[in-house]
């Protein structure tokens, strides 16, 4: 028994270094199950054995068993179909071939190297067998001997993991006054573990071209997130269906040209013109040419007729060729503000905001007074006043200085912007004129503002 413990302890201790070996697709394997020894057809020239092979499945005469788990093997991949392994074994001998041998204990420890033969071939993933060489030692009883071994083996794989081993091996004793040469047969369960799949997307990391996202096995382990059938690496367009000759861009007009680099994306084009349609061939994408059906110069936006002051209204059209208007004056200049274009002043009004306390403007507001300067520039004869307010916060004689500071600020930005000061004025009128409640944050924000009034 004492030879039994060592040979557990060997084993099993091989066992739980393997969990922590993990570094490729299942290298590790443990095999369990039943073994049977037989003297017998061994040509050993001993009393009660015979020659080679001779029955050489006589289980009921001949095969020594024990009605329990009584081997365990614990193996690791090396490379090339090549994998090394150690296995413990017990048993109970009560024949040597057709000699009455009692009831004699067997211990064996025995390493091998197996070759697994579809290495050679393209076999069935399910049928696996292989040869096997190497080396133990045997106790029965007292006595023990080295030995050589070799044999074959098959594993029946029920899937990634588990399968059924069977496996013979004829063990050469070094030592025959100690130990008969013998076989060795094994039946039970084998085991693979080990991979790493950091993903867990069914790739294991080593044949996994991308380890640590999700992906599918067509593209070793990598992702098509838009299902197209590209792979996120190939696909120039990863989140977006698209076409394997565009890679897997889409074309929403089937121009050639992929939408991404398509600069009409919903008008079928040329490639020549990025995509966009060019119905006069003047250069001038129809997009942009205002004369989509007659040739003219990129200059005149595509039509045959200049515009020098480039308000929309044709020279051959525009009363004020040098002078940007409305194409509803003609070309001309608008010489009083509009009802429409007062109201877009008073809608940009409102969005012009101050800091708390201050005469500093908050982020944003710079475009809308750039907006306010464009309409004062189109409409030069009139003139403008700015009018600051403040909410009820603080005394009244630093509401009334603050409100100067506003309106003077939206003054000197205007002017900033070309407008000449003396069309502009600007007033403070402090916490006067509310347009809201004082009572509430929201209305102490809408009272502070600045107002844009025509002038006399």
């Amino acid at each position: 028994m004492k030879h039994l413990r060592k040979v557990l302890f060997v084993v099993a201790l091989i066992a739980g270094f393997s969990m922590n070996a993990q570094d490729e697709n299942n290298p590790w394997s443990i095999d369990f199950g039943a073994n049977a020894v037989d003297f017998y057809p061994t040509n050993s020239g001993a009393a009660g054995t015979a020659g080679w092979f001779d029955e050489f499945v006589n289980i009921d005469d001949h095969y020594n068993i024990i009605p329990s788990i009584s081997r365990l093997r614990v193996g690791r991949y090396l490379d090339n179909g090549f994998s090394l392994g150690l296995a413990g074994s017990l048993n109970k001998i009560e024949n040597i071939g057709d000699v009455s041998a009692g009831d004699l204990s067997y211990i064996g420890v025995d390493l091998d190297i197996r070759y697994a033969l579809n290495n050679l071939w393209a076999g069935k993933k399910w049928f696996d067998p292989y040869l096997h060489v190497g080396g133990g030692y045997q106790f029965i009883d007292d006595n023990s001997a080295g030995t050589a071994n070799g044999g074959a083996g098959v594993n029946f794989w029920f899937n990634d993991f588990i399968g059924l081993n069977l496996q013979t091996a004829y063990k050469h004793s070094f030592d025959e006054d100690n130990l008969l040469p013998h076989f060795q047969h094994a039946a039970g369960i084998t085991i693979k573990f080990g991979g790493k799949d950091t993903d867990s997307d069914g790739v294991y990391d080593k044949d996994d071209e991308c380890p640590e996202v999700f992906g599918l096995e067509a593209f070793n382990g990598c992702p098509d997130t838009d299902g197209d059938g590209i792979k996120d690496s190939d696909d120039a367009c990863p989140e977006v269906a698209g076409l394997a000759a565009l890679n897997g861009c889409p074309d929403a007009d089937g121009d050639g040209v992929a939408d991404k680099d398509d600069q009409c994306p919903n008008d079928a084009g040329t490639a020549a013109n990025n995509g966009c349609p060019d119905a006069d061939g003047d250069g001038v994408y129809d997009k942009d040419d205002e004369c989509a059906d007659v040739a003219g110069p990129k200059e005149n936006k595509g039509c045959p007729w200049p515009d020098a002051d480039n308000d929309g209204v044709f020279d051959k059209d525009d009363n004020c060729v040098n002078e940007a208007g409305p194409a509803s004056n003609q070309g001309c200049p608008e010489k009083v503000i509009t009802v429409e274009a007062k109201a877009k002043l008073d809608e940009f009004a409102k969005a012009i905001y101050f800091n708390s306390g201050k005469s500093t403007f908050r982020p944003g507001v710079a475009e809308k007074l750039d907006l306010i300067a464009d309409i004062m520039k189109e409409f030069k004869d009139s003139n403008f006043s700015i009018d600051g307010y403040t909410d009820s916060s603080g005394s009244d004689k630093t509401n009334q200085r603050l409100s100067e500071e506003r309106s003077k600020a939206v003054l000197d930005y205007i002017v900033g912007k070309g407008i000449p000061s003396d069309r502009l004025a600007s007033k403070g009128f402090g916490e006067a004129n509310p347009i809201a409640t004082n009572k509430t944050s929201k209305g102490r924000a809408q009272n502070r503002r600045v107002e844009i009034n025509l002038a006399n």
